[in-house]
């Protein structure tokens, strides 16, 4: 066993537990991963809450008192998210305060639904904010063309944000963009900028899952060639983005006002492609200031088989940029798929939130009272 994990974090990568369940908090098997696998976050979504109440470990209680209040299945549902997300947010309040606020947070997610409507975008991630009542939440907001003005109105209003579903580069540059408005809006409200955090979750594995379709479908050796490749150099274009942005004049600016960088997080780092080795996601994108949710899969494979090698984006852009520029003379748009990632991303949450409604909905009947 090596400590491929602790080299990790020592290279300032966060490794954050990208999986949450009541059954993982009572347990003590949060605590564990924190105490022993430099687990320093949590981030959740509309899947991970849709697995872990379908599962029904720990949620029976709850359940039945909620079905006795005859609560709508949404309120059902906030009620029992927010819970896990506070007593989580409460496990990792001593990291929260070693790390002075950078680390030690949990994620919760807006309404997916809600993923094209800005206006309810912020009412519902001041409503989390509120119900969650932690200083170390992060409220998910995606990176959908509705979901940018949002992101700056909510951080203007002081409330830390985990934007999500970030896909294309250009989208990624928008996200850093509405965090420095938000930014911008929070110092004209006089508020603490140096208590406002961000972290953009810019998603790796489904880039390669899609294009290596594409590549597959072509068949020649030129364009097997590039298998694989597409994701990493994806994120470590992101990472060229995220210096430039947090080099600049106007953050230079707020950054003396007491503002902190927004964070690059990798996401969906699990390999999907079995060829590929289960780590790739975790090994090839390490670099300063940056966070890594995992999978406990990935978490387990990266302990077990990580090769932890220093900085492994450094001295990449000119390579990433010339590898994408290969796919595009092959015909494969990277602006098609980056979209249709984007769009999907939403349905399948959305997806996801409308089975947990359902399967909710049906122990809160099972369990309602009878009207004897």
């Amino acid at each position: 066993m090596t400590d491929a994990l602790k080299r990790l974090s020592d290279e300032g990568v966060a490794i954050w537990l990208d999986d949450l369940s009541r059954k993982r908090i009572t347990s003590g098997n949060l605590a564990e991963l924190i105490d022993q696998q430099h687990v320093v976050g949590v981030t959740t979504n509309p899947t991970i809450f849709q697995k872990a109440i379908s599962s029904g470990d720990g949620y029976e209680q709850q359940l039945a008192d909620l079905a006795a209040r005859k609560v709508t299945v949404e309120e059902a549902i906030r009620m029992i998210t927010t819970a896990d997300v506070r007593d989580a947010a409460d496990i990792l309040r001593p990291v929260f305060d070693a790390t002075d606020g950078q680390d030690g947070r949990v994620s919760i997610e807006v309404d997916p639904r809600l993923a094209h409507d800005t206006r309810a975008t912020v009412a519902e991630a001041k409503q989390l904010a509120w119900l969650v009542d932690r200083p170390n939440t992060l409220i998910k907001i995606p990176a959908t063309r509705a979901g940018l003005p949002a992101i700056a109105e909510v951080i203007g209003l002081g409330i830390s944000v985990n934007v999500t579903l970030i896909f294309s580069l250009e989208r990624y540059r928008e996200v850093m963009d509405a965090y420095l408005t938000g930014l911008e809006k929070a110092q004209e409200r006089g508020l603490d900028l140096s208590k406002i955090r961000s972290v953009a979750s810019f998603f790796v594995s489904r880039v390669d899952t899609e294009i290596d379709k594409r590549i597959d479908a072509l068949g020649t050796d030129e364009a097997k060639a590039l298998r694989g490749k597409a994701a990493l150099a994806n994120a470590r274009l992101a990472y060229q983005a995220y210096e430039e942005v947090f080099s600049s004049d106007r953050w230079q600016a707020l950054e003396k006002a007491g503002a902190h960088k927004q964070r690059p997080l990798w996401a969906s780092t699990g390999v999907k492609d079995k060829a590929y080795k289960p780590a790739m996601y975790v090994d090839q994108l390490v670099a300063p200031n940056t966070v890594n949710t995992m999978p406990e899969a990935t978490l387990q494979a990266t302990e077990e088989s990580g090769e932890i090698a220093g900085n492994t984006v450094a001295g990449t852009y000119e390579q990433a940029r010339a590898e994408l520029d290969a796919l595009e003379k092959l015909g494969i748009s990277y602006d098609e798929v980056v979209q249709l990632l984007e769009d999907e991303g939403v349905e399948k949450f959305e997806a996801s939130w409308n089975d947990l409604l359902k399967s909710t909905q049906a122990e809160l009947e099972r369990l309602a009272p009878s009207e004897d």
